[in-house]
């Protein structure tokens, strides 16, 4: 919906300094904008307009204006909040969602959170307590940065809206690199940028006085109840297309993506909007608009689609990271960044897909490979043998399957990406960056939580806490913001949550399909090979770049930099190049990682960026 930025501290021109900061995310909000600046408390809100496009500006205020709100995102349930609270004699001047944040504030204090069905990031200052209330959403749709230093705290929607702000330091965190070369995305709670941290999801924070507490709200959970699978398929079925309609509520035009997936294909066939969007590449299996053109059609529905350049791509990669604010190398950001912009050409919201596969077990590695449901259905004598065989030779293939197959998940499973693995990290890192959080250090929080559960459900746990928010939402948001677009994911929702959270393992993985009774709802909005199709998933073909000298040269070059010197050791780096280049290794996504990485550092670290008002551009200066 829109952004958000501001500080509590005294500095000199705060109404120049808060400008200064929310032009550097005008692209989350280019409708208008708005301030509240008095004594040490600065708050500034960029505002795309969704509902009540003539009264909805920021910041709001209460009824004696002695608490300011800014806000970003959209409450799905605020008509049942607002009845309330007008019945407890409260008076709404605005037909906003926002509004009943400010009133729920004062009627029910932190207990407010608990209430919201929605995605959101909110901060609302009491200006007679000289206090501040924010929050997160339920699963972490929207994002929420924050940090202390030099007597100032800043908080805001994305990290760049700090930069122009006189006491904010900009330092490299050096412990966050070497778990983004396992992980993919920036994993731990504080940023690539030293003393700035993410607000966890479910999580609200309280500052007074200099002093910052954080507190979680709520918590994922799964707890089965056996019932017949006819009863959940329909329970699955009502509560979609109940939070696809409640996902709908705006006063501008609403669309659709749409891949191949039965996620967005789902949505899609409920929501039936005038027009669903989808990209590809020209390469050989890397593009789902055949298939969601046709679908669409079947549907009634316009399908636009593009088929992307890997040039403008490739010349692309800097204002992708620069977009991000940290480095991530999930290469489906690309083809999304492309997509979110042919969208806002028709439509101001479009709805998505994510959630799904955390809620209901969708992930190929939930389930066993082929390769180790054969080696347990082995008779007990033959395992007993390679068990040996593996002791014996240890760090063989044969060794390193049953080390893999015979350790428990909590060892084995880090979420849907592992890239380097951590003796590979180091062993290519300047040792300046080796001293951080391990693996273990990360994951082991989240599974302590769920001792007790199946892997199944020991999995989807972790991902729910660590890649869903970091990777899935965190690309989704910057990516769709990037081009003024507001995104929502109906399928994560906490109704949604409440009915996927009983539904049995066996009807989430089985040895017939993932996301089963998912995929048996789907059907009854879905032709059933729609239903039952496996997702691509936005696929890049980043291997086929790499071995194109015209791209190669690029990343040669940056690998070959004074940059890279600084973290990597050049020659390993480049050998990894070499080898994916000559065929005899696939490096492909340990190569991107480390050059996405070079390409996010130089434009934050080497290069300087501002919004040229004028231009309406983002310049490098």
């Amino acid at each position: 919906m829109c952004g958000f930025t501001g500080f509590i501290g005294e500095v000199n021109e705060p109404s120049v300094v808060l400008e200064k900061m929310m032009n550097q995310i005008i692209h989350r909000g280019p409708d208008s904008g708005g301030q509240f600046v008095e004594g040490e408390a600065a708050l500034g809100f960029r505002r795309l307009s969704i509902i009540d496009l003539e009264k909805g500006s920021q910041p709001l205020y209460n009824e004696d204006q002695s608490l300011v709100l800014i806000f970003n995102g959209e409450i799905y349930n605020f008509q049942i909040i607002r009845d309330d609270l007008i019945e407890k004699g409260h008076i709404f001047k605005t037909d906003t969602d926002s509004e009943i944040l400010l009133h729920g504030y004062e009627e029910y204090g932190t207990d407010l959170v608990k209430k919201l069905r929605g995605m959101f990031a909110f901060v609302i200052w009491d200006r007679n307590k000289q206090t501040l209330f924010a929050a997160r959403d339920h699963f972490g749709i929207k994002p929420f940065y924050y940090g202390q230093m030099n007597g100032t705290l800043f908080f805001g929607s994305e990290i760049k809206s700090f930069l122009p702000h006189p006491h904010f330091v900009k330092a490299l965190n050096k412990e966050a690199l070497k778990p983004y070369l396992t992980f993919q995305y920036p994993v731990l709670k504080e940023t690539f940028f030293k003393g700035i941290f993410k607000l966890p999801a479910a999580h609200y924070m309280t500052y007074a006085k200099g002093k910052l507490s954080i507190e979680r709200y709520w918590e994922p959970e799964f707890h089965p109840e056996e019932r017949p699978l006819e009863t959940i398929v329909e329970e699955i079925d009502d509560v979609v297309r109940e939070s696809v309609h409640a996902h709908t509520i705006a006063d501008v035009k609403v669309g659709s993506f749409l891949s191949s997936g039965v996620d967005s294909s789902y949505v899609a066939s409920v929501l039936r909007p005038d027009k669903t969007f989808t990209v590809g590449f020209s390469a050989e299996n890397f593009s789902e608009i055949d298939n969601a053109a046709e679908l669409s059609k079947e549907l009634g529905i316009e399908n636009v689609n593009e088929i992307l350049d890997p040039d403008e791509c490739f010349n692309d990669l800097n204002k992708i990271q620069y977009m991000m604010d940290e480095p991530h190398s999930n290469p489906s950001i690309v083809p999304l960044y492309y997509l979110a912009r042919l969208a806002r050409q028709h439509v101001t919201v479009v709805l998505s897909g994510e959630g799904a596969d955390e809620l209901f077990g969708g992930y190929d590695l939930y389930s066993d490979t082929p390769n180790q449901k054969k080696f347990k259905g082995l008779p007990g004598p033959v395992k007993a043998l390679a068990n040996i065989g593996a002791a014996i030779m240890p760090n063989s293939k044969i060794g390193q399957f049953v080390k893999r197959v015979n350790a428990p998940v909590e060892e084995t499973f880090i979420g849907q990406a592992r890239i380097f693995e951590e003796d590979e990290a180091a062993h290519i890192l300047k040792k300046d960056y080796l001293n951080a959080p391990t693996v273990k250090d990360i994951v082991s929080p989240i599974y302590q939580k769920a001792n007790g559960h199946d892997d199944v459900t020991k999995k989807q746990l972790l991902d729910l806490n660590l890649w869903l928010v970091d990777d899935i939402l965190l690309k989704a948001d910057k990516m769709s913001m990037a081009h003024s677009i507001e995104l929502r994911v109906p399928l994560l929702d906490r109704e949604v949550m409440d009915v996927a959270a009983t539904v049995p393992t066996r009807y989430r993985v089985n040895e017939q399909n993932s996301k089963f009774a998912f995929r048996k709802a789907a059907n009854n909005a879905l032709p059933e090979a729609w239903a039952n199709r496996k997702k691509i998933g936005f696929p890049v073909p980043i291997r086929h770049w790499l071995r194109d000298e015209k791209y190669v040269s690029r990343v040669r070059n940056a690998f070959n930099s004074e940059v890279a010197a600084e973290f990597f050791d050049q020659q390993k780096i480049l050998q990894l190049l070499e080898e994916h280049v000559t065929g005899t290794q696939n490096n492909q996504r340990k190569i991107w990682s480390i050059y996405m990485f070079l390409v996010w550092y130089n434009e934050y670290f080497v290069n300087e960026h501002r919004y040229d008002v004028i231009s309406e551009k983002y310049v490098t200066v």
